[in-house]
């Protein structure tokens, strides 16, 4: 748990001298990273290999998990042959507003 703490004030502090277009810009990166690595994740967690998706070849299901960017029906569709679903949902930035969370599309 201290290293977990530590590593948060170190992140706070690198923050706290980087301008802030960096840091998002930097926030947005990670994010892209992240998303890459859930679409493999969830495919292995399946327990199905590239090969083994009808839709798609070896070597399409490679370069879609290494996309940074992704069209909406080629994730439904990469979604749909590992058996999952998809739900997107539009929310309030600023959360003072009295609109809520609205689910968008539910596959």
């Amino acid at each position: 748990m201290k290293d977990r703490a530590r590593k948060r004030d170190f992140m706070d502090e690198l923050e706290a001298m980087l301008p802030e277009k960096t840091v998002q810009r930097a926030r947005k990166e990670a994010e892209k990273e992240i998303f890459r690595i859930r679409l493999s994740e969830l495919r292995k967690q399946m327990g199905l290999k590239q090969e083994d998706l009808q839709a798609f070849t070896q070597s399409g299901i490679s370069k879609l998990e290494s996309r940074k960017d992704i069209k909406i029906s080629t994730l439904v569709e990469y979604l749909h042959n590992i058996g999952m679903g998809l739900e997107i949902k539009a929310y309030p930035k600023k959360r003072k507003t009295k609109f809520e969370e609205i689910v968008l599309l539910k596959m």
